[in-house]
């Protein structure tokens, strides 16, 4: 029987909020290049006072995924929890507009947490700097899991991110349980190295026991696979799950999927904002596999994808990605 859910995502719900800046403003508000940090409400208020104009986006790495896919015409949910708030209306409604089943009851108005924020902030080369307050995401529990949403979905994919919350793993222990109980396999996306050299040993575990497909890039293959190349690396990966995705910026995307190592080009594009790069890769990605598409194409599927959201601020799609799959010849 047809399952309801092709894929259903469980991760950070956050509104992203977008600036400009150049190098110097990083230096000079002691935020590290190219990754996430996660900070508090404080840092963030502060954070927010020094930046320029800026641009409210709902965001969410596991969420972007769901949209991009939802925007596919796949059918999608997503678990992620906001305050009832103006971010978390935001976050809600844009969700929801892409084509999503949101679902995850709200947190309180007085709770005293808000809704988590990301502040991106984009240099010239189109790298972001991720300054990210959780928020009342970072209280996803148990209790906001539906395990007949679970048992409903081909697939769960599960953002690495959402393991910094206290009860997170014990959500995603619950999704886990109920997707693979009704037949459904479980994605994972690494999110960052930091994420992997603070969890790599909760991480390993269920890598080993409970997930079919590792979504991540090559920092956080290394971080995860120590090697002394990234083939070797993916080898490793292999030998302990059955396809392995690893994105490799400008050379593009590979997989290990049972035989060879698969290598697909990336699409050229200038590049505007990165954000989300690796999200919309994942969308197509995993479009592709539920559509019965073999891994090379999924892949492509993916470079297509992630090329379309790098050429714009934003991290979720503006183009119609499924003519841009025709014009590639995927599909």
């Amino acid at each position: 029987m047809k399952k309801k859910f092709q894929v259903v995502g469980i991760g950070n719900a956050m509104v992203d909020i977008l600036s400009h800046v150049e190098d110097g403003f990083l230096a000079a508000n002691g935020v590290e290049k190219g990754i996430m940090q996660l900070i508090d409400m404080a840092r963030a208020v502060d954070l927010y006072g020094h930046m320029g104009p800026a641009q409210e986006i709902s965001g969410g790495s596991a969420a972007n995924t769901i949209a991009g896919i939802a925007a596919l015409g796949g059918r999608t949910a997503y678990v992620g929890k906001v305050r009832d708030d103006q971010l978390g209306m935001i976050f809600a409604h844009d969700l929801r507009a892409q084509g999503a089943t949101y679902q995850t009851p709200l947190a309180a108005k007085d709770h005293e947490h808000e809704t988590g924020r990301c502040m991106v902030l984009v240099t010239p080369d189109g790298e972001r700097s991720l300054n990210t307050y959780l928020g009342v995401s970072e209280f996803l529990g148990p209790d906001d899991i539906d395990p007949a949403m679970m048992a409903q979905a081909e697939w769960l994919y599960l953002e690495g991110y959402r393991f910094d919350g206290p009860d997170s793993k014990a959500a995603f222990a619950k999704a886990i349980d109920a997707a693979r109980a009704a037949g459904g396999r479980v994605s994972l996306t690494l999110s960052d190295p930091f994420c992997v050299e603070r969890h790599r040993d909760d991480f390993r575990e269920m890598i080993r026991n409970h997930i079919d497909l590792l979504f991540c890039n090559e920092h956080e293959m290394a971080a995860m696979y120590p090697g002394e190349t990234l083939d070797r690396s993916m080898r490793d990966a292999a030998a302990e799950i059955d396809i392995v995705v690893c994105t490799a910026s400008e050379k593009g995307a590979y997989v290990l999927n049972g035989g060879g190592l698969e290598h697909a080009h990336a699409v050229p594009t200038q590049i505007v904002d990165a954000t989300g790069a690796g999200d919309l890769f994942a969308s197509g990605f995993l479009f592709g596999l539920v559509h019965g598409y073999d891994t090379l194409t999924c892949a492509r599927m993916g470079n297509v994808a992630a090329a379309e959201v790098i050429s714009h601020i934003g991290a979720r799609p503006e183009a119609d990605l499924m003519e841009l799959f025709h014009e590639h010849g995927l599909v």
